[in-house]
């Protein structure tokens, strides 16, 4: 596939998620909440998971934002469903370094749609609004923990 067919794809997939939201919404009490913002563009986030048995049983996000941290928290919500708490932490890092433009192992870790997030490593200004919501992951996880 060219790389133009491959932006463009990228870009559907962002858009999807950010018209058409996965988990939005906010879980009952008793879940862990993080709140956080990014102060230089105004995106934030209100980001509920459910933990049980050292597992992220549930995730929902609510916020307002651009449409690559929005697109962005709906993939990480749907990316750590299900996970140990030790692999959702360990997805956010190679998130973060896919964010800094290093290269992932795809044999070992398939991201599937996080992977139309790649080409924001070239903005520099937007890499915040894309790691929004997995910061947001990361200080509730670590807590937890």
């Amino acid at each position: 596939m060219s790389s133009n067919n491959l932006d463009a794809l990228y870009r559907q997939v962002i858009m999807d998620h950010y018209k058409n939201p996965r988990n939005k919404g906010v879980l009952e009490e008793g879940s862990l909440t993080v709140n956080m913002n990014n102060p230089t563009c105004g995106d934030r986030i209100q980001l509920t998971m459910k933990i049980e048995d050292g597992i992220v049983a549930d995730a929902k996000f609510e916020g307002e934002g651009c449409s690559i941290s929005m697109s962005s928290a709906s993939m990480m919500t749907q990316a750590i469903k299900g996970k140990k708490l030790a692999d959702a932490l360990k997805l956010s890092n190679v998130f973060s370094e896919m964010m800094q433009g290093k290269e992932y192992d795809e044999e070992e870790l398939d991201l599937g749609d996080i992977e139309a997030l790649q080409g924001v490593s070239k903005f520099p200004a937007r890499i915040k609004c894309a790691t929004l919501a997995w910061k947001a992951m990361e200080k509730g996880l670590t807590e937890q923990e």
